[in-house]
Parts: C-alpha cells; structure tokens; sequence
C-alpha cells in the first residue's frame, strides 16, 4: 500500500506466544481473552512483524523480529520456528537481499524487535544488514547498556553492540524528520525512547505503533501490558497518538496482533476502537 512517496509492505518474521496476562496487565482475562483466546498455559499467539518501506531509492525496513540467535530454551519457551525467522529467505519474496536494505529503523532493542539486526557469520557477530544505517534513540541505547531490573531480560548486547562496533549505528536523539516523508515520533510509557515511524501521505499516514500499541486489542485507552514501564505516561500517550490518528487519518500498523497487520481507528461511545482493517500488502 501506498503513502505518500514510499510503498509499504507488511513483513512476518514469525510466532510466537506470551503470557495474556503480562501482556494485558489489570485488564480482567474475561475481557481480553474474547480477543485473543489463551491455550491451557495462558499464553497467547502474537506475531514478529516488521515494516518494509520502499521509495526515493531507499530500502527500509521497521524493526526485524527475534531473529535467529535465540537459544533452543528460548525458542522453546517461545514456541518460536526456526525457519519463520529466515529474514534473508523472507525478502526474497520482494526480491530483496539482506544487502538491498539500506535503512534499519529499531524502534526498542527489546528481543522481539531487535534480534534479526545481527547475525553470526564467519564465528563473529556482525550487522545482518551490512550496507544499512541503523537508528536507535540515544535514550534506549542507554537503557539497553545499563537496564533496569524489569527489562534486564529483554536486552541481549549481542543484538546491538556489534551495530557500534562495526560503526552503522545512528544514534537519534528526539523526535525527527529522518527522511523526506518519513517523521519519527517518540513515546516512553514501555520503555525510554521508543521511536515510533510515521509515514507521512497527503490523504492518510501509516503510524508505526510498536509496543505503544502492540495489537488492535490494546487500542482502549486502559488495555495496556503489564511490560510496560510507566503504565500512567503510556495511558497520556495513547490519549494523545489515537486523538491525531483520528484528526489525520492515519492507519496504524501493528507489530504483534496475531491476525491484524493495520488498521483505522474510531471514537466509540466509551473508548477508541477499529474502524477499519487495512490490508498493507
């Protein structure tokens, strides 16, 4: 789908499952499981997606999935495939290489967002995408070197330090312009400096809602995850990003909804709801 000078193509890096309950917080599991039914266990099916945008001879690619470092505990614990995490076999179907892609846009470093950045090759640890730039807030990189005990585990350095070491990480500091058509926004209710693209069309914009948003479940305003850091600034910054979303017409693109990769939003009579789901194909 089209916006503004860029296309943008909905890519899945795979799934995997979480906790409902961790991933909803104090929202009662009668309410949250009539949109995203739990197994035995309580996990939930979520997806790996990231955001392909094509245009002005540029390549970019929104966040990367877990990648294929994860220890067999972790696939397990996870129930994540191998072979769904396959980033170079994946852009292949957009006849794309890993070397085609010139921008990578991480907006956290968490596991789930930032594992695909790096690969091994060779027995060293190097950027899965070597021709890309790759931009982080500066306030999220200090928060992966040095993580509070809440996200201590969900930073793995090997995902990010050899990005610096090998010299194509950007760090950004605050909102920004970083390409023509292409604004980066910024929350910090999940965790400090999470950047948010926004790509930018005369008629309607595509927000790129990461964890701010994680599926079209958690579109109300008090549906948020216990992961979440500051529950009360995520609250604000939710009222603040669905009012314009609304005002401008923007599609939001999910990074987790196990089965929505987009959609518009409403005003019901209580809370924010769907309008529309969008096929960004």
């Amino acid at each position: 789908m089209k916006f503004g000078k860029y296309d943008c193509f909905s890519i899945e890096l795979g799934d995997f499952v979480l906790d409902g309950g961790a991933m909803f917080g104090v929202v009662p599991k009668i309410l949250w499981e009539k949109k995203i039914p739990a197994d035995k266990n309580n996990f939930i099916p979520m997806k790996a997606r990231s955001l392909l945008i094509q245009g002005n001879g540029k390549n970019i690619l929104v966040d990367n999935g877990p990648g294929s470092k994860l220890s067999d505990k972790m696939k397990k614990n996870y129930k994540i495939e191998d072979k769904t995490t396959d980033i170079e076999a994946i852009l292949l179907q957009y006849q794309l290489t890993c070397e085609d892609i010139t921008d990578v846009i991480i907006t956290h470093l968490h596991f789930d967002h930032a594992g695909g950045s790096t690969i091994i090759k060779d027995n060293k640890m190097v950027p899965t995408f070597p021709a890309a730039k790759y931009y982080v807030q500066k306030t999220q990189f200090e928060e992966a070197i040095n993580p509070g005990i809440k996200e201590a585990g969900s930073y793995f350095k090997e995902n990010f330090m050899p990005l610096e070491k090998s010299g194509v990480l950007v760090i950004l500091d605050g909102p920004i312009a970083l390409f023509d058509g292409i604004e980066i926004l910024i929350s910090n209710g999940h965790t400090p400096g999470q950047q948010h693209p926004l790509v930018k069309g005369e008629e309607t914009s595509l927000f790129y809602c990461a964890d701010l948003i994680p599926t079209s479940a958690h579109i109300p305003i008090p549906w948020h995850m216990a992961y979440d850091n500051k529950p009360l600034s995520i609250l604000k910054e939710k009222q603040e990003i669905l009012s314009r979303a609304i005002l401008e017409n923007w599609v939001l693109f999910f990074e987790h909804d196990p089965v929505i990769a987009a959609a518009s939003v409403k005003k019901g009579e209580k809370d924010f709801m769907v309008d529309k789901i969008i096929n960004i194909l």
